[in-house]
This record gives structure tokens, C-alpha cells and sequence, in this order.
């Protein structure tokens, strides 16, 4: 089944298969800034799994041609993440119009955490990357 997902103005659109490998909530930073929340809640899947189906042109992207987020050029919204020299994708769950049938099973880099927010989840906490 494939999913589908888009950014906060709907410039940009994407299709993703509902097979993600892996989802968990980062809590790095880097994420908090690129989102602007407590965590990012993201689902791993290799990248050839992934499509940009509209507004292709209108990506703004941050990092290196193997290793950056996607964000939409109009609106900032983070839509996915290339990770792992270019072969993987973090798709940015709420970007997701459709739901998908993985849910994050954990916490990473709960060692940089916002320090106002508080994991009450109960899903097992990593203090780096699992």
C-alpha cells in the first residue's frame, strides 16, 4: 500500500510505501530546531521507496547530496530526511496524510532532550542513538 504525504501549504507532495523498517522519536537537537517541537517523530525506509510526486522543484534542501532534510522552499516544512550515505529516508511522520501502519518504538538522544518536556510514553529512552 502506498501512503501519502504532503507539506503544511501543499506545494509539495509525496508517495511512500507502507513498509518502513523502523520509526522512533528523536529527540537530538538538530531535529528539535528542524521542527520546532519536543521530538521528531520519523519512520526509516530505504530511499527508492520514497517519491516526490508534486513541486519537486520546490524543495529546499539542507545538508549534503548523501546526508540533508527536505524541506518545502514556501512553507519550512520538514518532510523527510536523507540519511545513511543517500540509501535510507526519514520520513517526518506528521507530514503524513495517511496513516501508516509502523509507530515509533522508542526514544533516541534522550540525553539532549527538550528540558521542558517530559516522556510519559513509556517506550523504552536511548540516551544517543539506539
Amino acid at each position: 500500500m502506498r501512503l501519502s504525504g504532503k507539506c503544511y501549504c501543499g506545494s509539495i507532495e509525496y508517495a511512500v510505501e507502507d513498509a518502513f523498517v523502523y520509526a522512533a522519536n528523536c529527540h537530538c537537537s538538530g531535529c528539535r530546531r528542524a521542527t520546532g517541537s519536543a521530538f521528531k517523530p520519523f519512520a526509516g525506509i530505504p530511499r527508492e521507496k520514497l517519491a516526490v510526486t508534486k513541486g519537486a522543484g520546490d524543495l529546499m534542501v539542507y545538508g549534503s547530496a548523501d546526508n540533508h532534510n527536505a524541506h518545502c522552499r514556501a512553507c519550512g516544512s520538514l518532510l523527510y530526511s536523507l540519511v545513511r550515505e543517500a540509501a535510507w529516508v526519514h520520513v517526518a511522520m506528521g507530514t503524513l496524510v495517511d496513516p501508516p501502519t509502523i509507530r515509533p518504538t522508542h526514544h533516541i538522544f534522550v540525553g539532549s532532550k527538550a528540558p521542558w518536556h517530559d516522556i510519559t510514553d513509556g517506550l523504552p529512552q536511548y540516551e544517543g542513538h539506539k
